[in-house]
């Protein structure tokens, strides 16, 4: 395996030091982030064929319905 010598800030060392375990090396720290970005990333663009007009339509009739029954 080889390595490369990267500098980062204190803050970010800091950061990784205090989430880094005895059995995972800096890292593998490092790479979880990758892990959980592309978790996160298998969410985006799936809102993109909503239509947000008839969306906030609906919320508002939803409020309107509500407040009637509340009176």
């Amino acid at each position: 395996m080889s390595s490369i010598n990267i500098s980062i800030k204190k803050e970010a060392y800091d950061f990784l030091k205090n989430i880094k375990t005895r059995d995972k090396s800096f890292s593998d720290i490092i790479l979880s982030f990758k892990k959980e970005q592309n978790y996160v990333m298998r969410f985006f663009g799936i809102l993109k064929n909503i239509d947000w007009n008839e969306k906030e339509k609906n919320i508002k009739n939803l409020r309107s319905s509500f407040n009637k029954k509340l009176q």
